[in-house]
């Protein structure tokens, strides 16, 4: 069985140059996980952050599972921690550190097990003018496809 991906953030790899990623785990309650599976979630403007030597998750929100009482009472964007091994967290604190160096979600996911697992991202931001040369380039790939196969 295939990994089933939840939610994306489709805006990463435009305002990001990602350098590395990792598989992490989320700890997540019974309701959350059964929303994920609806695939009721966001990752707009969700990033991490290493905290005494553990990593989680802020700003994603998962919508609550309508169909159960206790997720009334949770907080669709709590701060959520992720399940990463602690040579992992080191490296990741390190770079962190580094200027420019930040950690966001690249994508939710099921693995084959039925785990749920993000993969994370260590970027850097891109300049205003690097994003308009991207755009430049591909405007330019685009129109010489478009010569080439009318020929």
């Amino acid at each position: 069985m295939p990994q089933k991906i939840v939610c994306t953030n489709k805006k990463a790899h435009h305002l990001y140059n990602i350098e590395e990623t990792y598989e992490a785990g989320i700890q997540l309650l019974g309701c959350e996980v059964k929303s994920l599976r609806q695939g009721r979630a966001n990752l707009n403007d969700s990033f991490a952050r290493v905290v005494n030597g553990e990593v989680f998750l802020y700003n994603l929100h998962i919508s609550p599972y309508p169909h159960s009482r206790e997720a009334q009472n949770i907080d669709p964007t709590r701060t959520r921690k992720l399940l990463l091994r602690k040579s992992e967290i080191k490296r990741l604190a390190g770079k962190v550190q580094e200027k420019g160096y930040t950690l966001i979600p690249l994508k939710i996911y099921f693995n084959e097990r039925g785990l749920a697992k993000v993969e994370l991202a260590l970027a850097k931001g891109k300049k205003v003018y690097d994003r308009r040369e991207e755009i430049k380039r591909r405007d330019l790939e685009r129109e010489l496809k478009r010569k080439f196969k009318i020929k």
